[in-house]
């Protein structure tokens, strides 16, 4: 069952990472390059506020976060535009499809589930809930150069939103008593109940609408990630399930 499910969860995190790839460089990459060019044009600011006030000098490094300088050199390597940057993403994608199919097929068993069609689609949309969009309701996807508060209260938060929402869904999905729909009703709703993490409220160059327009691009695309899963895992375990007759002996 383990070369199984890896086989599966490999066929179904390639595929989905092929999709989701597509997708990112038609829907959310030309909206990254466009905020990058915001941001560019916000740090050639840089030097002439430092000028006025020198004491405030900051050293802002390509991400847009501001830093007190230091004595050291502590440059952040980052991808080069174009195929460089590319082909990192699509690895990252890969790695975290095939990651999400292992984590589905091994929930999926754990349930005691048929990985099927209809119930791989049902646990990958309650993926999409609990990892995407449950998360994006306090902590939606951002853009270079967009405000945001410290990187590991957000994680922290995120982890927190992920694993509650996953148990809520249990308890009201699969448990299925009032007790537990009404425990995981509570865990759904708690973490936004203590609020994520307040962003900074810092000025930015980027308009409004990029912001908007690339957090729905990026539940979209992530809907469509999970849903490919879902097919493409339940349709890899099958055929790798199924087994040759045995010819009949004379």
């Amino acid at each position: 069952m383990i070369i199984r499910m890896l086989s599966a969860a490999l066929v179904a995190g390639f595929l989905a990472a092929v999709v989701a790839t597509g997708l990112q460089l038609a829907l959310t990459s030309p909206l990254i390059l466009a905020a990058e060019r915001y941001e560019t044009q916000a740090s050639a600011q840089v030097p002439v506020l430092a000028a006025l006030a020198p004491s405030l000098m900051v050293r802002v490094h390509a991400h847009g976060e501001a830093h007190a300088p230091t004595g050291g050199n502590d440059a952040v390597w980052e991808p080069a535009p174009g195929f460089q940057r590319m082909a990192f993403t699509a690895l990252a994608t890969l790695v975290g499809g095939v990651g999400y199919a292992l984590l589905l097929g091994a929930v999926l068993v754990a349930c005691g589930r048929e990985p099927t069609m209809e119930s791989s689609v049902g646990f990958a949309v309650a993926g999409f809930l609990a990892v995407s969009l449950a998360p994006a309701l306090g902590l939606p996807p951002e853009l270079p150069g967009m405000p945001a508060a410290p990187l590991e209260t957000r994680q922290a938060w995120w982890i927190m939103t992920a694993a509650a929402t996953a148990m809520g869904l249990y308890l009201i999905a699969i448990r299925r008593v009032p007790i537990t729909i009404l425990g995981g009703l509570v865990l759904v709703v708690a973490p936004h109940l203590a609020g994520a993490p307040e962003t900074d409220h810092a000025a930015s160059a980027l308009p409004a609408g990029y912001a908007a327009q690339f957090a729905a691009r990026s539940l979209g695309v992530s809907f469509v990630f999970w849903i490919v899963i879902g097919l493409a895992f339940a349709w890899a375990w099958q055929t790798f399930g199924r087994t040759r007759p045995v010819a009949a002996r004379a």
